[in-house]
């Protein structure tokens, strides 16, 4: 991969230069409030199968995107071109299209008093100078090792490694005009395996700001490997109802819903089961979810929003009971309250875990299901049903039995978030949203 060009700030001075260009020319062409975004980024993409490469890719993608409001009425554009004459031509079809739009008396710029004005270095650039033979060998270095894991492990979808870095610029018309670099770096397996005829397919994975915090290639072949030999044998249980716990990396799901439900559109649309539920307890007493936008080297870390508004921490649930939404400038307005900075989403969402380890948490189930893995999306937005295809492990005592698939669990999402029993230790940092795993004291399963 090129040696980094993003720690020269004459390259971000550059493109914030021609953030102000695209605000001066659509304040020329009769735009009463201008919103900029800047986004130029390098990579390098490696895939390996079997031990050769199948895929080297260097890339560096540009992208400028303009929003202009005349009077309440909003058009936007966009171009990968960033000379003066697509400049222009870029603001005169945003301008184009809200000429025609229809007024929408809730649309234009946040206030500016609450537009960043610190900008602390939250340390996310962390380039990873890796050139494409010594990225070949750590993908192929890494699939050997779940290759090699198993003799049951007889087949593989290869190996990738990736690292990437970029720059981001928002300007507006309201003296916003701001840019920083940032980096993600990933490293990924994923194999099958066979027995008496049954295959079974895994992954595992790496994700982090600097290379150094990835795990090694080593391990995620072993894990993507041991996953993979851990479902043979699956079979289906009989119908119950019974506790579930949901492993660590798919539990962000679960909470994924919940925030979906108190995001801003949902809520003026009244397609949320937590319409009105501000003040409202949604989950047992011992649970906490907050943002912490302003982590270090955090994947989810932002000094500003998509709009620019300044982010700070928050808390979300507090002894269970709902303390805020989550909102855009224009939902708040829409819902006549203020922005939480959440334009583009929610910055290092985490569930505050509980003492258990993974190993507490099945004691503590003691006979039940643990999911490993959810297919379909059958959940309502508007009811809270929940719906999913799983699959995962039976236990007993505490210890897992046996893989299970073809299992499909249900409940009702709030019901489901006042039935949590423990939020496990074992907390997972690979995105956006930090939470171990969720016990649940009891959904109904559907099996054969």
């Amino acid at each position: 991969m090129p040696s980094s060009i993003y720690t020269d700030p004459a390259e971000l001075d550059k493109l914030k230069n021609i953030c102000s260009d695209v605000l001066l020319e659509a304040k020329k062409q009769g735009a009463d409030e201008v919103e900029v975004a800047l986004n130029i980024g390098q990579g390098l993409s490696v895939n390996a199968r079997l031990g050769e490469v199948e895929t080297i890719e260097h890339h560096r993608d540009q992208g400028l995107g303009v929003t202009v409001y005349l009077g309440r009425k909003k058009g936007s554009a966009s171009s990968t071109d960033l000379k003066a004459s697509s400049i222009n031509e870029m603001v005169s079809a945003a301008c184009s299209i809200a000429k025609h739009a229809e007024v929408d008396s809730f649309s234009g710029l946040p206030e500016e008093s609450l537009l960043a004005t610190s900008f602390p270095d939250l340390s996310l650039h962390h380039p990873w100078v890796i050139n494409a033979e010594d990225a070949i060998q750590l993908a192929i270095e890494c699939e050997d090792a779940a290759r090699t894991y198993h003799a049951e492990v007889t087949n593989s979808e290869g190996a990738s490694v990736q690292a990437f870095e970029g720059i981001r610029v928002f300007a507006n018309s309201l003296g916003f005009n701001h840019g920083y670099p940032a980096s993600r770096h990933s490293l990924s397996c994923s194999v099958i395996g066979e027995r008496a005829g049954n295959m079974q397919r895994d992954y595992w994975y790496t994700s982090a700001r600097h290379s150094a915090d990835l795990e090694s290639a080593k391990s995620v072949g072993d894990k993507a490997a041991e996953r993979t030999i851990s479902r043979l044998g699956a079979r289906s249980i009989s119908t119950r109802k019974c506790p579930v716990l949901f492993s660590a990396d798919v539990s962000a799901g679960l909470i994924g819903h919940f925030i979906s439900a108190i995001k801003g559109g949902s809520l003026y649309r009244k397609s949320s089961f937590l319409l009105d539920s501000l003040g409202s307890k949604i989950f047992p007493d011992f649970i906490h979810i907050h943002e912490q936008p302003h982590l270090k080297q955090a994947l989810g870390s932002a000094v500003y929003d998509a709009e620019g508004v300044a982010t700070a921490a928050r808390d979300i649930i507090v002894d269970g009971v709902l303390q805020g939404y989550v909102l855009s400038s224009y939902s708040a307005k829409k819902l006549a309250m203020k922005t939480t900075a959440n334009a583009g989403g929610v910055h290092n969402l985490i569930v505050e875990p509980g003492r258990l380890d993974f190993t507490g948490l099945l004691s503590e189930m003691n006979t039940g299901l643990l999911v490993t893995e959810m297919m379909g999306m059958g959940v309502n937005a508007l009811t809270g049903d929940y719906s999913r295809g799983v699959a995962g492990f039976w236990v007993e005592n505490g210890e897992i039995q046996y893989p299970v698939e073809e299992i499909t669990i249900a409940g009702n999402l709030k019901q489901m978030y006042q039935s949590i029993v423990s939020v496990g230790n074992d907390v997972d940092l690979r995105g956006n949203t930090r939470t171990g795993s969720i016990l649940i004291s009891e959904m109904t399963l559907a099996g054969a």
